[in-house]
């Protein structure tokens, strides 16, 4: 036996309708080649590996900064 407390809120209304924007109208897109794949791979592996710029530091530590 279910009590109140145990209704879930959030289905309590059906969901909206899916957006016309969602849905891609016109030609399909064009299929990439082997070797546009594979510059884009490497493309994407530089970018996991390239360390992101950070912010300057100062040149005291946080201990001297005491």
């Amino acid at each position: 036996m279910s009590s109140h407390r145990d209704v879930d809120h959030a289905l309590a209304y059906p969901e909206p309708p899916p957006s016309p924007l969602w849905h891609r109208t016109g030609p399909k897109a064009r299929p990439i080649t082997p070797g546009q794949q594979q510059h884009n791979c490497e493309l994407l592996l530089n970018a996991q590996c390239t360390p992101r710029p950070r912010s300057p530091r100062t040149t005291t530590t946080r201990t001297e900064a005491r």
